[in-house]
């Protein structure tokens, strides 16, 4: 591999993220790229474009609105959408006023729903129709007022399109360090974490995800693949793209994406750059015929989520001219490690931190530990803290204890450096499978399982072992051509063998017409894991 560093250098070297004391994003950066195309939405029917000075009246229209129903600075809104064009003049409208806006998915249950009520104290909730019996059970069990706004007609609910026929509030600058934005996140243990980014943790920094990961740059069009409920939404369909005046591109479709969709949506709508998850690009190399692969303006693939293997990356290679770039982050951050076109490409290497962002591999006590030496992805915190980390897990002081521990931010995902000082992700700390002595991360048994032809599919999780504590268990979903069969177990079971380790094998495998996935395509391993030990 040609080892030239040379660029990925100079850019850490010279780029840096200026923190003013007060900050907005409508204000300081969407306002300011005007007449250009800012969103893209269609069903696959409808489109409709949007400038960003015509999302700037909108949403100034609606901040204005809520204001006069007495939201103000600091209030908290859930908002329950799906990809619809009005999520995003909502969360712009939220941001003007310098209220903290909670995004939701909708697969979100009536318990989900008035647990969010409950511990983040929510001064009002903008949905749809669809969603709305579901919410209106959970405000009644809160017992408390909350502002219900539809985007509908609804009975005992304010009306979006009224709040948007009223007074206009531009919005006004609030300081950096103040409140923006709270995601729910599952935690190791326990209900989720309330997540709190400021006006520059999420809105500014994620400039380093749009130029650098992203590598996005004025007019382009950017599409990712992922549900508005969650973290990833705000990287790539927001902050991301909108900070280097990119233009987002959504699809909204119920129901699952098929590999064929995704393929033709990519070349009907001259799309410039995707980021889509794993899942997604794998089901694309399996089931597609590979010269259907062909793409006149996508000019960059990345992926995020988890890992993708080497092995679809290097198909895609020669299937498109272009590699897939893996990213990593999490809700608590912005893109942190990141394979850039700015230096050699090794497939299926999570990449190299990105600028604004010291990053390593150290013990439980914080010491830095050798090369290809597995152990905790930490994140350094002194002597200054990066701009693009959240500010902390509301009212959770074990969690908050856990994750910061003197010079680092503990990730709790576990991953080791090469020779070459790219880091490789293992898993998250409950993932990792200990099976006699021996740590096995399960995308390394994922990836060599995906090299069969059988497997279109694979997830690996502990099962319980009288002998062994924990054995490795590989659910699979095979290819059109294979029926599942014992000699077929014994066959995968064998070349796993002859890719990695033999003692990474899977000893049980259990064929599955699908796997548990996030509604963004990532795989449910803790639900597969939970089922294996009788405790789902």
């Amino acid at each position: 591999m040609e080892k030239d560093f040379s660029r990925y250098y100079d850019e850490i070297k010279n780029f840096k993220l200026e923190v003013p004391e007060k900050f907005s994003f409508p204000l300081d950066v969407f306002d300011r790229w005007g007449d250009s195309t800012a969103l893209i939405w269609t069903d696959g029917n409808d489109m409709k474009k949007y400038s960003f000075n015509e999302l700037t009246i909108l949403s100034s229209k609606l901040a204005g609105g809520l204001k006069n129903l007495g939201i103000k600075k600091g209030d908290r809104i859930l908002v329950l959408l799906p990809n619809l064009p009005q999520w995003w003049v909502i969360i712009l409208a939220i941001m003007r006023l310098n209220a903290v806006a909670i995004p939701g998915t909708t697969l979100l249950t009536s318990k989900d729903i008035e647990y969010r009520l409950k511990a983040a104290d929510i001064k009002a909730v903008i949905s749809d129709f669809e969603n709305a019996e579901k919410i209106e059970e959970a405000v009644n069990k809160h017992g408390k007022d909350v502002i219900l706004i539809n985007l509908d007609k609804k009975a005992g609910w304010k009306s979006y399109d009224e709040l948007i026929t009223g007074d206009t509030f531009i919005g006004e600058r609030g300081l950096s360090s103040e409140p923006a934005f709270i995601f729910f996140t599952s935690g190791t243990t326990g209900l989720p974490k309330m997540v709190l980014h400021t006006q520059v943790s999420y809105p500014l920094a994620h400039k380093i995800t749009g130029k650098f990961w992203l590598d996005l740059k004025p007019g382009d069009i950017h599409w990712n693949i992922s549900d508005t409920g969650w973290a990833k939404a705000a990287w790539s369909s927001f902050f991301g793209p909108w900070n280097m005046g990119a233009t987002v591109f959504t699809l909204y479709r119920k129901g699952k994406f098929s590999p064929s969709l995704i393929v033709e949506t990519l070349k009907k709508f001259n799309i410039n750059t995707i980021c889509a998850p794993p899942t997604a690009y794998r089901m694309i190399v399996k089931e597609l015929p590979i010269q259907e692969l062909k793409f006149n303006t996508v000019r960059h693939f990345v992926a995020a989520g988890e890992p993708l293997n080497p092995e679809i990356i290097n198909l895609w290679k020669e299937a498109t001219g272009e590699y897939i770039y893996n990213g990593y982050g999490q809700t608590e951050t912005v893109n942190t490690l990141a394979m850039l076109r700015s230096f050699p490409m090794k497939p299926g290497a999570t990449g190299l931190p990105t600028p604004g962002f010291e990053i390593d591999i150290v013990d439980d006590d914080g010491k830095p530990l050798p090369s290809e030496t597995e152990g905790n992805i930490a994140i350094k915190i002194t002597p200054q803290r990066p701009v693009g980390l959240f500010e902390e897990y509301i009212g959770d002081k074990l969690e908050m204890a856990a994750a910061f521990r003197g010079e680092w931010y503990f990730t709790r995902d576990r991953g080791y450096k090469d020779g070459d000082g790219y880091f490789w992700f293992v898993g998250r700390e409950d993932d990792v499978i200990i099976s006699a002595g021996y740590r096995i991360g399960p995308f390394e048994v994922e990836s060599a399982l995906i090299k069969h032809p059988a497997v279109k599919e694979a997830a690996v999780v502990a099962s319980p072992d009288e002998v062994r504590g924990e054995v490795v268990k590989a659910f699979v979903v095979l290819t059109q051509d294979y029926i599942p069969s014992d000699s077929l177990v014994k066959e995968i079971q064998d070349f796993v063998k002859k890719e990695t380790a033999p003692y990474k094998y899977p000893r049980k495998i259990e064929f599955v017409e699908e796997l548990p996935k996030t509604i963004s395509g990532k795989i449910k391993r803790k639900e597969l894991k939970l089922k294996e030990f009788g405790k789902l």
